[in-house]
């Protein structure tokens, strides 16, 4: 966008130039023969009075209300537009963005970078898998993001994960150190964006905000009880699922509609039942960990919800929003289905927002410790109700935890606030 900043020298000149012609005072030439000089009065002449009429010499021409002396208007600058529309979790327009602002090119510094190889190397693979099988028919993958205001493309985000897969692979086979840990390796073959945190409510804040997130483990019960009376549900194939799982709110699963005396039982697949706190854990985190009585114990992972959005600000209990579960093997995190969502691992995965940052960028924190930089590589391969839409946050999977005691002691040690790139295959 162009700016255009209005000019007043125009004006000052224009009055600086009055001032010029003012006339000066002179001393009258002795005249030859002298004559009587009446005194010149040596009062102040009589100011013009603006609000009366002044009496014209000539009687066609009425009497004249001198106007009074323009001001000099200055009108304000045009507010700052962006060039990026960010949307929401609906695709509905809420902002624009300056992406100058915001992405601008930038170099790691010379440390190493910290991941497990095989971790990192199992969510690349999931999420290159998940953009192979589904790019036609996800129109999410399709989003070039802010990034595109860099000129970055989807194929730049497929060649990327392509490369990292192939060089990890590798340095594994030939057991050589991981060259995507090498600074200078990474500064070399890949574009280098700094991302500068933006939320329009709170300015002052550059960096990017790092969250934290994980899978709890909970007690549960396989079957309703006086304990465990929170359900998960799994839709079931054959049946009119949107037509249940758009149809009631969480609120109204919680009063039992799915249960024996409910008017929907037998409608969807009970998986099993939690507490209120362990429900709301689920639906958080989008996986939990389940043991049973019998010692026994089971990942679930959310499946598909209600379509009703996430609300900022409104406490969990009186959200809306409810998630259908399906048993699972793994960590899961973004995908259309349970059967193509990608598998997670802890310590190499972050939630974000992928409509407006993107699935599948790679990023790299940079925070310091004892006055040296400390640098860590991670994947965009999971989100949320609270990303969407959101440039200024990343929330890091810290891993399994028994308790909130546990997850709070370890991701205690880990910044709130962190500097971030984004990395793109040159």
């Amino acid at each position: 966008m162009k700016y255009f900043r209005l000019l007043i020298g125009i004006g000052v000149l224009g009055l600086g130039a009055c001032h010029r012609n003012l006339p000066t005072a002179s001393t009258p030439a002795t005249p030859a023969t002298p004559k009587p000089v009446t005194p010149i009065p040596t009062t102040s002449p009589p100011s013009i009075n603006t609000t009366t009429p002044l009496a014209s010499p000539n009687p066609l021409i009425p009497n004249v209300t001198p106007l009074p002396a323009p001001a000099i208007i200055v009108p304000p600058l045009p507010a700052r537009v962006g060039d990026y529309q960010v949307i929401d979790e609906l695709k509905q327009p809420q902002f624009m963005a300056q992406s100058r602002d915001i992405l601008k090119a930038g170099s790691l510094p010379n440390t190493k970078v910290k991941f497990n190889a095989i971790d990192l190397l199992v969510v690349l693979k999931s999420t290159r898998k998940y953009f192979r099988n589904t790019l036609d028919s996800d129109p999410d993958l399709q989003r070039e993001g802010i990034l595109g205001t860099q000129g970055v493309k989807v194929t730049d985000i497929l060649k990327t994960l392509d490369f990292m897969v192939l060089t990890i692979q590798q340095d594994l086979k030939a057991k050589r150190p991981i060259r995507l840990q090498d600074p200078k390796f990474l500064n070399s073959n890949f574009r280098t964006i700094q991302w500068t945190a933006f939320n329009p409510t709170a300015t002052d804040e550059k960096r990017v905000r790092m969250t934290k997130y994980a899978v709890f483990t909970h007690r549960g019960s396989r079957t309703p009880t006086k304990e465990f009376n929170a359900g998960l549900y799994a839709l079931k194939s054959g049946t009119d699922i949107d037509g249940i799982r758009l149809k009631y709110t969480k609120q109204d699963v919680l009063k039992n509609i799915y249960e024996p005396e409910g008017q929907e039982f037998g409608t969807v697949e009970p998986l099993a039942y939690l507490d209120r706190e362990g429900l709301e854990s689920a639906l958080m985190q989008g996986t939990v960990l389940i043991k049973f009585p019998d010692g026994k114990s089971a990942f679930f992972n959310v499946d598909r919800n209600n379509n009703i959005p996430y609300i900022k600000g409104l406490a969990p209990t009186e959200q809306k929003r409810y998630w259908y579960f399906k048993p699972v093997t793994a960590i899961k995190g973004f995908g259309q289905t349970i059967e193509t969502k990608i598998s997670l691992k802890p310590g190499v995965t972050f939630a974000g927002d992928v409509l407006n940052i993107g699935l599948g960028r790679i990023v790299v924190t940079e925070n310091s410790l004892d006055g040296k930089p400390q640098l860590r590589m991670g994947i965009i391969a999971d989100t949320g109700g609270a990303f969407l839409p959101n440039l200024h946050q990343l929330d890091f999977l810290a891993g399994v935890f028994d308790n909130k005691d546990d997850f709070a002691a370890y991701t205690r040690k880990l910044p709130e606030y962190t500097k971030a790139y984004i990395l793109v295959k040159r």
